[in-house]
């Protein structure tokens, strides 16, 4: 094939150059913003920092100066200028625009099509299809001309992307050709119109706020940049429990701002729609899916959204479930209302995303057969084959709810005739809210990699919703993100790591949790050795260690399930509606779903994976609750009673989250000291809120059982003073509620406005301790305290952390009870201790124990 002449190339740019200029002009408020912050975590992990080794930079010697891009489109030009932003600020070389092909070395960006025009040995490469790219070296007059080209221009940015990630983990650029396993690569925001967050944990809303969207999106640029760099390739901006107004006309054409600002990284917006839409925004009789009004109401209405989103991704569907209404209202089935809007998206190439999360959160439960865990196979598995082509089924990876343990839910095996997507979260809702560090990634492998075993043969769960194992057209990935105006976009600098980690698993999903985790900490935190292994080693086994002092053996993080699900409330899963039961009595504990005598979940499974599963024998022990009941003294396959595995795992948790802090501090001054201090502190307060999870689940299990800690901890605290046993200025002592959230089930509250004081002669030996308070910090106020030693001041500190809020703010519990620990404390025997509370804007100081240990 011949060479096109250089002045054709120069004749297609001259056209494209003032839509060239004018996309660099859209892209630069965003560069110039993001080079003037601080190393506090606003990059993420995006930073291209400057490589100083020169031994490293010697391997990226003789790469090009000039890079030529041959699209003129929003995302071609992206992908041209990350790459020159990226390599100057790792590298300090300078790459230079051009607009004709170059006669000496350069970079060469654009569509395989594009490309193949000028550069005769990439037409001989394979085909690509889809969002893949390829990175490769083409000789062609004595010239080296490094080609990063795509199917399409999304294909191209993901190209720079890697090259740009191989620079910033100081790894040799080398040729290199991948695709995505799944064409839905999806994040899902669940932000309301008025700038608050369902599950957020990290701030307001970046898309909206007081009902509309926001004025200044910049952040939803910088955000789509994010996005684009781990290959995720759609955002549902709105919750799921859609906004009714969402798909008025005019809050359609404020919407289209948002899909302006992600378009250029290839994202393509979609919205959380309800199925009562018609009825509401357009007043129709009915939503009735088969009604013929209703019908011309989702074409008119979908047609409008291309009118204004020309590459609107499509709909997400929550219906049927948590009061969300749907078609169960007329007597129809999912697959009828899903169809319906299926095909109205159909011809612009929109799809739907139907959730599989239906479920009745009004069950009985005295009834021993009830079990929320069948929802999902119940109310699905007979409408195989029924749904459109482009419907997707979103569906949670357990079960019920985002534990930190579950099953895989058992539809993913039982839909063999329709496209799915596996709906991971993201935003930590039941694993720490992003207050605790828990790395996700090893959780989402376990669910990838979990063999169902359907049609008698090897289905794992990755190449279900890849479209492989069933041979379906369409399935993917869909991730509830929930960023926020933090700084930080996740409020912890380690949480980061799972946005990082569902992108990457969302591209392929058989990369290692390792692997992931050792790219994120390179480009998040940088590539020294220490910080490296250091970083490494705390995320790898936190997930663990958060399940082992939070939810054990499959009974799912027992937190208040009926309130915000952050700190402990065992008892909160019982006695109603929602279907998270413990199914606890004095005698034992656990849902019997087996199908010889329990609820019969288990038989949805495939027979093999049944079978694992029926038996006491062959059920994991980390899933021995959620299947069976069993008394508290059985015997787990690792030799200890239940009750004692809850009593050693708990506290064993909470030992390794109290290493977090002092490992922590051996990296300092080797990272930037604003993202050092923030990570720390955060540190501090898990180990600390861990502490208070140890001793409520222990503490409710010895009540529950009558069972004793055969090692004699839980119950016992010889160094606590509990506050309510201290002498007292003015505090008054209160139960809390529920009970084993604080030491004793009582605290002290000071209801004055003047300072409260509690007062302790010690009789501590001669030496050196660590003093721990434990006490409560509301939203409310701001509370001051001040320790002091033989009244002498030796600790300060404002009860002014933002913890996630509560249903009433000046509770009382596990959500709000914190730490202040202070160390190298002098004590003698007849030390009096004093601790001085002053009570802020309606929070009263409140006050659970104090804790001296060597």
């Amino acid at each position: 094939m011949m060479e096109a002449p250089e002045t054709g190339v120069a004749d297609m740019h001259a056209m494209g150059l003032a839509r060239h200029l004018r996309i660099l002009l859209l892209l630069m408020p965003m560069l110039v913003a993001a080079s003037s912050y601080a190393e506090d975590g606003h990059e993420g992990w995006l930073r291209y920092a400057h490589i100083d080794d020169p031994v490293v930079l010697r391997q990226y010697d003789g790469l090009p100066h000039r890079v030529l891009s041959l699209g003129t489109t929003p995302v071609a030009q992206a992908a041209s200028t990350e790459l020159v932003r990226g390599m100057e600020s790792m590298l300090g070389s300078r790459l230079v625009a051009v607009q004709t092909l170059p006669q000496e070395d350069a970079f060469v960006l654009g569509t395989q099509t594009e490309v193949c025009h000028f550069l005769r040995n990439v037409c001989r490469q394979k085909a690509l299809s889809g969002d893949a790219f390829a990175v490769v070296r083409v000789m062609q007059k004595g010239h080296v001309y490094w080609v990063i080209f795509g199917d399409e221009e999304r294909g191209e940015l993901y190209g720079v992307f890697h090259v740009l990630e191989q620079f910033a983990s100081q790894k040799p650029i080398a040729d290199a050709s991948e695709a995505p396993a799944a064409s839905v690569r999806w994040v899902n925001q669940w932000d309301n119109f008025d700038g608050s967050i369902e599950r957020g944990y990290a701030g307001r809303s970046i898309f909206f706020d007081g009902g509309h969207v926001r004025a200044d999106l910049s952040r939803v640029s910088e955000y789509g940049r994010l996005l684009a760099s781990v290959g995720l390739n759609g955002c549902t901006v709105n919750n799921v429990n859609s906004d009714l107004r969402t798909l008025d006309p005019a809050m359609l054409r404020e919407l289209a701002r948002i899909a302006d600002q992600l378009r250029p990284w290839g994202v393509r917006m979609s919205l959380s729609v309800d199925l009562s839409s018609p009825q509401i925004v357009d007043h129709l009789a009915t939503f009735d899916p088969l009604d013929p009004a209703v019908v011309a109401w989702w074409q008119k209405t979908a047609d409008e959204v291309y009118r204004l989103i020309p590459d609107f991704g499509g709909f997400v569907i929550k219906a049927d479930s948590e009061g969300r209404l749907g078609p169960s209202k007329y007597g129809r089935t999912p697959a009828e209302a899903a169809n319906v809007v299926a095909r109205a998206l159909r011809p612009h190439g929109g799809v739907v995303l139907y959730r599989g999360f239906v479920y009745n959160n009004h069950l009985d439960w005295h009834d021993l057969k009830a079990d929320r865990a069948r929802a999902g196979y119940d109310n699905f598995h007979a409408l195989d084959g029924r749904f459109e082509p482009n419907v997707i089924i979103q569906i949670k990876h357990g079960p019920i709810d985002f534990q930190v343990r579950e099953p895989l839910s058992p539809l993913f095996a039982a839909l063999q005739h329709t496209s799915q997507a596996i709906e991971l979260q993201v935003t930590q809702e039941y694993t720490g809210q992003q207050r605790h560090m828990v790395f996700l990634v090893p959780m989402w492998k376990a669910a990838l990699d979990t063999d169902l075993r359907a049609q008698n043969r090897s289905t794992p769960v990755k190449e279900i919703v890849e479209g492989r194992s069933f041979h379906q057209p369409l399935g993917g990935f869909a991730g509830v993100v929930n960023v926020g105006l933090d700084t930080n976009w996740m409020h912890h600098p380690m949480a980061m790591s799972n946005l990082y980690g569902f992108g990457k698993l969302a591209w392929n999903p058989d990369l290692t949790s390792d692997e992931i985790l050792d790219s994120w900490t390179r480009l998040t935190w940088g590539n020294n050795p220490k910080v490296v292994s250091t970083i490494d080693d705390l995320q790898r086994g936190s997930w663990h260690a958060y399940e082992e002092y939070s939810g054990p053996l499959g009974l799912g993080t027992l937190t208040n399930i009926i309130g915000i699900h952050y700190g402990p409330g065992i008892e909160s899963a019982e006695r109603n509606g929602w279907g998270q039961w413990l199914r606890a009595d004095n005698k034992g504990i656990g849902i019997d779903r087996t199908v010889a005598t329990g609820t019969g979940y288990i038989g949805q499974y495939p027979p093999e994976l049944a079978k694992v599963y029926e038996s006491l024998t062959t059920c994991p022990d980390e899933l021995l609750l959620f299947m069976h009941h069993v008394p508290y003294n059985y015997v787990l396959h690792n030799g200890k009673t239940v009750v004692q595995h809850v009593y050693d795992s708990h506290y064993k948790g909470a030992a390794t989250v109290a290493t977090y802090a002092p490992r922590w501090e051996q990296l300092q001054g080797l990272i930037d000291e604003e993202r050092y201090e923030k990570t720390l502190k955060l540190f501090m307060y898990q180990a600390g809120h861990a502490i208070v999870w140890r001793d409520a689940v222990s503490e409710w299990f010895l009540r529950m059982s009558g069972i004793a800690d055969t090692r004699g901890r839980v119950g016992h605290y010889p160094n606590r003073i509990e506050a309510e046993s201290m002498q007292a200025d003015g505090y008054t002592s209160v139960d809390v509620t529920p009970w084993e959230t604080a030491s004793g089930g009582k605290a002290v509250v000071c209801n004055r406005a003047a300072a409260c004081t509690l007062t302790v002669k010690l009789d501590r030996p001669v030496g050196s301790y660590k003093m721990a308070v434990q006490y409560f910090d509301l939203r409310v106020g701001d509370a001051q305290y001040e320790l002091l030693l033989d009244g002498k001041p030796i600790a300060h500190w404002i009860a002014d952390d933002i913890l996630p809020p509560a249903v009433v703010d000046t509770q009382l519990d596990g959500s709000t009870s914190t730490r202040f620990t202070v160390s190298g404390i002098a004590l003698k025997p007849g030390d009096t201790l004093m601790l001085r509370g002053t009570p802020n804007n309606g929070e009263p100081a409140p006050v659970d124990y104090i804790e001296i240990m060597k």
